[in-house]
């Protein structure tokens, strides 16, 4: 009886004491003891008022009723049919919705729903799945950031492969932790030419200068993921790299050249399909005869053979470590392999002396820059030291400590 009153009363009452008369009722159908009967005139008034020509209304009695798990279900259903923030208030709370429910959402909803959806805690694979697919660029980068959900691998493809272009969506991918490590490559290779295209574009660099710049710094990327990850990183970001056409001669040397052989390895196995243990063993090969062989069946172009060759000398005399404990391209690495091939001759020699010479400026510049923050840090503090000379001895005391 009461509800009837309820919606008799509601017919002439203005929109504000219609939207807290809903509420309550909304509150009463989830918190008090009703009877069943009432309990059934309720839900059937709350329905009708889903109707009700002012958002207001629609609004109350879904702050009410978003993340009630005794929320009735033809409710909600009716709710999330809605438009705008009503509609997203349910989408992104209600535990009454099934996974069914959010995928058929997440492909007819607004930006504002799917945004709604993509930060539902702990969302299912399948539901991300469908977002991935459909949603919006700024649902894909609210999905990106939900730590909790369940993202397939193929998912996050996926979104790069609809929305890489978007910086925000790169920037949320690459702060995951569980982030593919041949993704991360792939999205670091639009992120450098984004910047080679922003660079030509406004007229500060050539776009060969650019494209050259963007290729380089892909490179560096790539080597460091394959050097700095699990086992399994380097083989996937190879496939990456050959999927889009980035696998090159001068990336593998690169790898080589910085002490790091792991991408250099991965690529001789893709390209030769020999065994990953095959591979090393033969690059490994002291005599020189494994590469000659591994070299040819990767189908590597002749003129390099000679800078494989003598990095590969260089690695196996130090024992595959890093020569100088630099980070980046090891010059002395680079200085032996400049010089078995300074008596190259030809066009194809020329082009081997223009690279390895560039790789040589750029590890010059990289170590000039560490040298340099080193002298600043030494200044800084050199100065602390004078304005305070009781640091000099808490600095020795923390060095005998660590020695010790």
């Amino acid at each position: 009886m009461i509800v009837r009153r309820f919606l008799l009363w509601a017919r002439t009452a203005n929109a504000e004491a219609r939207a807290g008369g809903a509420a309550a009722l909304a509150g009463a159908y989830l918190r008090s003891g009703m009877a069943e009967e009432e309990r059934s005139e309720a839900e059937t008034a709350l329905i009708a008022l889903v109707d009700d020509p002012s958002p207001l209304v629609r609004r109350a009695i879904a702050e009410e009723v978003a993340a009630a798990p005794r929320a009735p279900r033809t409710l909600i259903l009716n709710l999330i049919a809605d438009q705008g923030d009503v509609a997203a208030l349910v989408l992104a709370h209600s535990p009454v919705l099934t996974e069914a429910d959010l995928v058929d959402a997440a492909a007819i909803g607004d930006a504002l729903a799917q945004r709604a959806i993509a930060q539902r805690p702990y969302l299912p694979s399948g539901v991300a799945a469908a977002l991935a697919e459909v949603g919006l660029d700024e649902a894909l980068v609210v999905l990106a950031g939900n730590r909790t959900a369940d993202i397939p691998d193929f998912s996050l493809e996926r979104m790069v492969e609809r929305a890489g272009e978007s910086g925000e969506l790169r920037e949320a991918l690459l702060a995951r932790s569980d982030l593919p490590a041949g993704l991360r490559q792939a999205i670091a290779a639009k992120m450098s030419d984004a910047l080679a295209s922003f660079v030509a574009g406004c007229g500060w660099l050539t776009a060969e200068r650019s494209a050259r710049l963007a290729r380089e710094s892909t490179e560096r990327v790539a080597v460091a993921l394959a050097a700095g990850g699990e086992d399994s990183d380097a083989p996937a970001i190879v496939e990456c790299l050959r999927l889009h056409g980035r696998l090159t001669p001068g990336l593998m040397l690169r790898s080589l050249l910085s002490g790091e052989p792991a991408l250099a390895e991965a690529a001789f196995a893709s390209l030769s399909e020999l065994p990953p243990a095959r591979v090393s063993a033969l690059l490994r090969d002291r005599s020189g005869r494994g590469l000659k062989s591994l070299y040819r069946k990767a189908g590597m172009p002749a003129a390099l053979q000679p800078a494989f060759a003598a990095v590969l000398a260089a690695l196996n005399e130090a024992g595959f470590r890093r020569i100088s404990g630099v980070a980046g391209i090891d010059r002395e690495i680079l200085r032996c392999v400049l010089i078995a091939c300074e008596g190259l001759e030809g066009p194809e020699g020329d082009a081997l002396m223009a690279l390895l010479r560039r790789l040589d400026a750029e590890a010059a510049r990289e170590q000039a820059r560490a040298m340099a923050d080193s002298l600043a840090d030494d200044a800084a503090l050199a100065l602390l030291v004078e304005a305070d000379p009781s640091l000099l001895v808490e600095l020795q005391a923390d060095e005998v400590r660590a020695a010790a």
